[in-house]
């Protein structure tokens, strides 16, 4: 089961929701769902973005509305997340998690390193993030000319090495803070990327949309 959360950054199409998803979505997001004529099964949040006719609309379509207050710790992306992991499902994609608010983006990209068992994939257009931990590999479908840049998060990565880009890396590390992992090009139709130890974030810029897949191992 895959669970789908619809942020309220800025949302780019195309937008590919299967019947068997758990969509969730996060305050404004559910703006996005109305537009979209997508029903949310879960509407989480402050709810300051939706007004009381909304909130009717969805819940009328079956939503539960869950609601926290004004002041709160987390963001409501991250409440949704949250709330995703209680479902367990194998993945999370989240869409419209990027937009004009530097600090709402920087900490939605970073949600990977306080949420380590989540399998989290940020969609927006033709770009797509996942995030490669210690003791996994990462399978990259695409086409040849598409971008992968490979960045650190939460300090080095360590034993990096990649099948299928035009700069390869054997067994070796990327510094955090450093980028020379940063536009590295698809050779053919897929690739693959295994870390050994930290926490990768994988950026793959698709020239036609192309799916990627993860896969994971224990050594």
């Amino acid at each position: 089961m895959r669970a789908v959360i619809i942020a309220n950054g800025e949302l780019s199409p195309p937008i590919s929701i299967e019947t068997s998803d758990v969509l969730i979505a996060a305050d404004g997001g559910a703006r996005h769902c109305l537009a979209l004529g997508l029903q949310p099964a879960f509407v989480i949040g402050d709810l300051d973005s939706l007004t009381e006719e909304e909130i009717s609309r969805l819940q009328s379509g079956g939503a539960q509305v869950i609601q926290f207050p004004t002041r709160k710790n987390s963001t409501d992306l991250e409440l949704a997340l949250q709330h995703a992991e209680l479902l367990r499902p194998d993945e999370i994609l989240i869409y419209g998690a990027l937009g004009k608010r530097w600090d709402q983006t920087t900490a939605n990209l970073l949600l990977a390193c306080a949420y380590p068992l989540a399998r989290l994939r940020l969609v927006d257009g033709d770009q797509e993030i996942l995030y490669v931990r210690a003791r996994e590999t990462l399978l990259i479908e695409g086409e040849a000319g598409d971008t992968v840049s490979l960045i650190p998060l939460s300090g080095d990565a360590a034993g990096i090495t990649t099948k299928g880009l035009d700069y390869p890396l054997k067994d070796e590390r990327l510094s955090f803070g450093s980028t020379r992992g940063v536009s590295n090009v698809l050779l053919a139709n897929r690739a693959e990327v295994t870390l050994r130890e930290g926490l990768l974030a994988c950026v793959v810029i698709h020239q036609t949309g192309s799916p990627i897949q993860e896969e994971e191992h224990e050594d």
